[in-house]
């Protein structure tokens, strides 16, 4: 859900925007794709492509199309129509950029979606307390389906292969960037993830483009029950320690210690910008006309205002 509001948010102020994915899904219709036949996992690709789907008739029928599960008693239960999709796609085109790309232009998409490797990865945590028997003891989880619904402590992510190369199109889309934006999203699961590829973490690190992180409105229960806000920017900071961000974007609502904030943000050179994101429903889930006005504010008063990738 962060994942897809920050695009659907982002679509919204430019046209130019550019979609970096986890490949790490191992549960539900992708797992089974990917275990049946060895392909990157489609599911997190297909939310990507259909948040940046535009408000007209076109791209709403679409975006509910390809989010579409079949229910049956048979095979295709629960099974996404993007997610077969996609797939199809990659076997017919032997081209995992060049599918999503196609798959982009048939959706009327406001953007571009790219997987961060070429290669399915697996995520392993340590975690202490997963096993509620043993509460005091670190034990090695592994499955990102598993890590995001753990009860107990996560201490730190690797993934394996542990040096998985990077997609050349998204290592080039960070580094033409003028904005890169990590999160929201799954801390553990899906946006520490892109700090663990060498060559995508190095562009992060070498690019000129400025950097925000867009935090949470809640911990999730499992991977982060707990975390205050300035505790998801001292994880992310440990995992990537020579990267610097410029700015954090927090609800101002969900914040409840602003000096600490402030100071773990500033450890790794950012500043900190509060700002109303939250759903006026009340659920804990951003606004994407609400993040949209917050990041063109971001994006105006701290320069570099131009095509974002």
């Amino acid at each position: 859900m962060g994942l897809s509001a920050s695009l659907a948010a982002l679509r919204r102020i430019t046209g130019d925007v550019t979609a970096v994915v986890t490949v790490a899904d191992d549960g539900g219709s992708s797992g089974r794709l990917r275990e049946e036949l060895g392909v990157l996992p489609p599911g997190d690709l297909r939310k990507a492509l259909a948040a940046l789907c535009g408000d007209d008739d076109w791209g709403q029928t679409w975006a509910r199309v390809i989010q579409h599960r079949f229910q049956s008693r048979g095979d295709l239960h629960e099974h996404a129509v993007g997610n077969l999709l996609i797939v199809a796609l990659w076997e017919q085109l032997g081209d995992h950029v060049q599918a999503l790309d196609l798959v982009g232009k048939l959706l009327g998409a406001h953007g571009r979606v790219l997987p961060m490797s070429a290669v399915p990865l697996e995520l392993q945590a340590l975690v202490r307390g997963h096993d509620p028997a043993r509460p005091g003891e670190t034990g090695l989880v592994r499955g990102q389906a598993t890590v995001a619904l753990t009860t107990g402590e996560v201490q730190s992510v690797h993934l394996v292969p542990h040096d998985p190369p990077a997609v050349p199109e998204a290592v080039e889309a960070v580094l033409d960037a003028d904005w890169v934006v990590l999160g929201p999203g799954s801390w553990f699961s899906s946006v520490i993830p892109h700090l663990l590829v060498p060559e995508l973490l190095d562009a992060l690190v070498e690019t000129k483009a400025r950097r925000v992180l867009s935090l949470n409105l809640a911990p999730q229960p499992g991977e982060t029950e707990g975390f205050s806000p300035q505790r998801h920017v001292e994880v992310l900071g440990r995992h990537a320690p020579k990267l610097a961000l410029d700015v954090v974007l927090a609800d101002e609502a969900a914040v409840p210690d602003r000096a600490s904030l402030a100071d773990a943000a500033k450890r790794l050179g950012a500043a900190v910008e509060l700002a109303p994101v939250a759903s006026p429903d009340g659920l804990p889930k951003h606004d994407p006309e609400l993040l949209a006005a917050a990041y063109d504010r971001i994006f105006r008063m701290h320069g570099r205002i131009g095509p974002w990738r």
